[in-house]
């Protein structure tokens, strides 16, 4: 396990800017014999969650969450060659998520896990229409479709392209996960949008991709829309006699 003294050095660097600094915590980290899968979750990740939310609540700068987040890019890079390679699991997932390099890095992070785990891997990176994610997804036909990092603006797209998804119905046996940004925030958000699962962190994404036994639900935004009518129906006033 990375040390919390590790993780203190790692995140001062960073914010600092110190590319040198952050590139021997690392080093030593592999060093003691921790693998780098390990420090992309348990050193890499946490610190990015923390930067990101050290941003939101304007604790850094822009110019600090931008050196961050372009030294932990280029360390990932780095770290990529060095991740196991587990046996071939026959299984796609297409990762796509928000525009900023910050969710951008989370998940390029999720992608190389993925690969690592042996899933055939497409990172399709922010940025892109839901007219092209939907012609990638036809050509492709992953298993699993990963969205990441969505930012509260954002989130009526997501819902209306998990909605053009079940209306053709031409991949009934994908799942849509959903991780990161608005959806960490917001408990329940994922099911009311009708993804078929979420994941908080790295580590979550991969089991629940990986459980076999969660199936896609394209009947759950329809159950969704009829729980929360009812629940307006109750709330609304009885007329007075």
């Amino acid at each position: 396990m990375v040390k919390e003294d590790a993780l203190a050095r790692y995140l001062e660097s960073l914010l600092q800017g110190d590319r040198k600094a952050c590139r021997s915590v690392v080093e030593e980290t592999l060093q003691s014999g921790i693998p780098a899968n390990s420090v992309y979750l348990h050193l890499i990740w946490p610190v990015m969650a923390e930067i990101e939310r050290l941003q939101r609540t304007d604790r850094i700068t822009c110019v600090q969450e931008h050196l961050a987040t372009r030294i932990n890019r280029t360390i990932v890079d780095q770290l990529q060659n060095k991740l196991p390679r587990r046996p071939a699991k026959l299984k796609k997932v297409a990762v796509c998520c928000a525009r900023d390099e910050l969710q951008e890095l989370g998940a390029q992070i999720i992608a190389d896990l993925f690969e690592s785990d042996g899933w055939q891997v497409r990172f399709l990176g922010g940025g892109l229409s839901n007219d092209d994610i939907f012609a990638f997804i036809n050509e492709y036909a992953p298993d699993v479709l990963l969205v990441y990092g969505t930012a509260p603006k954002q989130a009526p797209d997501v819902r209306r392209l998990i909605d053009r998804v079940r209306a053709v119905n031409a991949w009934p046996d994908m799942r849509i996960i959903v991780s990161g940004g608005l959806f960490n925030r917001a408990e329940g958000l994922w099911e009311e949008i009708g993804a078929d699962g979420f994941a908080a962190t790295a580590a979550e994404v991969l089991q629940v991709a990986g459980d076999d036994t969660q199936v896609a639900n394209p009947d759950r935004r329809t159950v969704n829309r009829r729980k929360r009518r009812q629940q307006m129906e109750l709330r609304e006033p009885v007329p007075a006699a």
